[in-house]
C-alpha cells in the first residue's frame, strides 16, 4: 500500500511538473499582456508601483520553468536533495504568488483614486498632434473603450485644446465607429460616444488586475498540490529502510 502511494504521488508529481512548464509560458504571457496594456494607459497613473504585480508574475513564470525542470529530474531519479530543493523553491514561489495576490488587491483598490487624480491633467495637455504622448494616449483610449471626455463629451469644452481650436468640436476619436463622415462637431452630439472615459478606464484596469489575481491563485493551488506530493514521496521514502541504506551508503546485514 505504501509503495502504491509513493508511485501515485510520483506520477502526479511528474504530471504537475509538466503543468509547471505550461504554466511558466501562461504566466509570462499574462504578465506581458498586463504590462503592455498598462503601457497603453500609463498616462492615467502617477504611481509606478502599479506595474509591480505584472513584473512579479513574469518573474514567477520564469522560475516555474526552472522548478519544473528540477522537479522532473528529482522525481525520476528519486533524488532526496533534489526533491527537498524542489519543495523549498516551490514554497518560495508560492509565497511570491501570495504576495502578487495581495498587491493585486491593494492596487485594484487604488486604481480609481489614481485615475481620478490624473485624468484631468492628461486631458488638459491634449493638443491633437501625434507627437504628443498625452494626445496619443487619449485618442487610443477613446477609440478602444468607445468613450469621449472624462465624464461625457461636454468635458472637452473645458480643455485648453477646445479653447484654442475654437471650432466647437471634439477630437475625431470621439466619433462613433458606425458613423460615416463624423467631424466631431458638437452640433451633432448623436455622432459621438456618450459615455465618459474615466469610469471605463477604471473598469478596464480593475478587470486586468482581477485577471492577474485569479491567475496567481490558480497556479498557487497547483503548487500546493505539487508540494504535497513531493512531501509524500520524501516522507514515505524516508521510512523505507532500503531507501535509508541507499542514501547513507550502508548495506544489509
Amino acid at each position: 500500500m505504501g509503495q502504491c502511494g509513493i508511485t501515485s504521488s510520483k506520477t502526479v508529481l511528474v504530471f504537475l511538473n509538466l503543468i509547471f512548464w505550461a504554466a511558466a509560458g501562461i504566466l509570462c504571457y499574462v504578465g506581458a499582456y498586463v504590462f503592455i496594456t498598462y503601457d497603453d494607459y500609463d498616462h492615467f497613473f502617477e504611481d509606478v508601483y502599479t506595474f509591480i504585480p505584472a513584473v512579479t508574475i513574469i518573474a514567477v513564470g520564469g522560475l516555474l520553468f526552472i522548478i519544473g525542470l528540477i522537479g522532473c529530474c528529482a522525481t525520476v531519479r528519486e533524488s532526496y536533495c533534489g526533491l527537498v530543493t524542489f519543495v523549498i523553491v516551490l514554497l518560495l514561489v508560492f509565497m511570491t504568488e501570495v504576495a502578487v495576490v495581495v498587491l493585486g488587491y491593494v492596487y485594484r483598490a487604488k486604481v480609481e483614486d489614481e485615475v481620478n487624480n490624473s485624468i484631468k491633467k492628461v486631458y488638459d495637455e491634449y493638443n491633437g498632434t501625434n507627437s504628443n504622448a498625452q494626445s496619443r494616449a487619449i485618442d487610443y483610449v477613446q477609440r478602444q473603450l468607445q468613450c469621449c471626455g472624462i465624464h461625457n463629451y461636454s468635458d472637452w469644452q473645458h480643455t485648453h485644446w477646445y479653447e484654442e481650436s475654437k471650432n466647437n468640436s471634439v477630437p475625431i476619436s470621439c466619433c462613433r465607429a458606425d458613423i460615416v463622415g463624423c467631424t466631431g462637431s458638437l452640433t451633432r452630439p448623436e455622432d459621438l460616444y456618450q459615455e465618459g472615459c474615466e469610469a471605463l478606464v477604471v473598469k478596464k484596469m480593475k478587470e486586468i488586475m482581477m485577471y492577474v489575481i485569479w491567475t496567481a491563485l490558480t497556479f498557487a493551488a497547483i503548487q500546493m498540490l505539487g508540494m504535497l506530493c513531493a512531501c509524500v514521496v520524501l516522507c514515505r521514502r524516508a521510512r523505507d529502510p532500503a531507501y535509508e541504506l541507499l542514501i547513507t551508503g550502508g548495506t544489509y546485514a
